[in-house]
């Protein structure tokens, strides 16, 4: 069953000094339980549709599925009312992968990985790349008009995230979209992976919010060797850019943007 992005309400709207009631639309965001083998991994807050992407990126982005491969992924219903339904993911590895450790609260659409446990242990699990694709910076600068016309949600609502993955050539590969930029990334890495094309070290990826440690970590996760954001980046994601030697370019502008990483900035 298809699940709504949009609902459409009635707001109050005031133009011009005029006031009237007129229908809007806006966003769904609902809760998604992600379960490995029958284990409670996290709630997060999204956007529903793609959640099978969004779960197997999330998991490959927290090293829950290395090695390991997918069984089947699965949505299950909670049974209490039809808002709830589907609101469950399933990864079956068949007991292969090792249990996890559950996050004990809910991620909002605004929650990456924190603490610096959670850093260190990232550090300790990935190593930096190499021979990943050089792509130039004219078409990074080029990336936000490029991905643009697929994001029908924002078009509509103008309230979510988009992530794109893409080729050194400009080709647009799969587009994402959700309340949460955590959850943009994790769809378009999901998808990636159950078509068997990660590690992307061939491959850019495209962010339309800012560039935290959080989408720097999962495109590390991923093996992205280029990230662009319209955003500006973090201190933190740039070091860990620069540690993973992963080109990251950010603070799109129409004529220009800022590479962060991995050379250092002179002048």
């Amino acid at each position: 069953m298809a699940r709504s992005r949009t609902r459409r309400i009635l707001v109050r709207r005031h133009d011009a000094g005029a006031s009237r009631r007129a229908p809007d639309v806006v966003a769904v965001e609902e809760p998604l339980e992600i379960r490995l083998d029958g284990h409670v991994v996290t709630t997060t807050m999204r956007t529903p549709g793609d959640d099978h992407d969004l779960a197997v990126g999330f998991a490959r982005a927290e090293g829950l599925i290395d090695g390991v491969a997918l069984r089947e992924v699965r949505s299950c219903g909670l049974g209490l009312d039809e808002r709830a339904a589907f609101n469950i993911v399933e990864l079956d590895t068949g007991g292969r992968a090792a249990p996890p450790m559950p996050r004990l609260t809910t991620q909002t659409a605004a929650c990456g990985v924190c603490g610096s446990p959670a850093i260190d242990e990232l550090l300790d699990r990935l190593r930096p790349l190499d021979g990943t694709a050089a792509i130039g910076v004219d078409l990074l600068v080029a990336m936000a008009a490029r991905v643009r016309p697929a994001q029908e949600l924002f078009a509509t609502t103008g309230g979510v995230h988009g992530a794109a993955a893409f080729r050194p050539d400009g080709e647009i590969l799969v587009v994402r979209e959700d309340v949460g930029r955590h959850n943009a990334v994790d769809k378009v890495v999901g998808h990636l992976h159950r078509d068997d094309a990660l590690p992307a070290g061939g491959l850019g990826l495209y962010v339309s919010g800012r560039a935290g440690f959080e989408i720097v970590q999962k495109a590390w996760a991923a093996g992205f060797g280029t990230v662009v954001a319209v955003g500006a980046p973090t201190s933190l994601a740039v070091d860990i850019a620069r540690q993973a030697n992963i080109t990251l370019a950010a603070f799109l502008r129409p004529d220009g943007i800022n590479v962060y990483a991995p050379e250092s900035p002179r002048g």
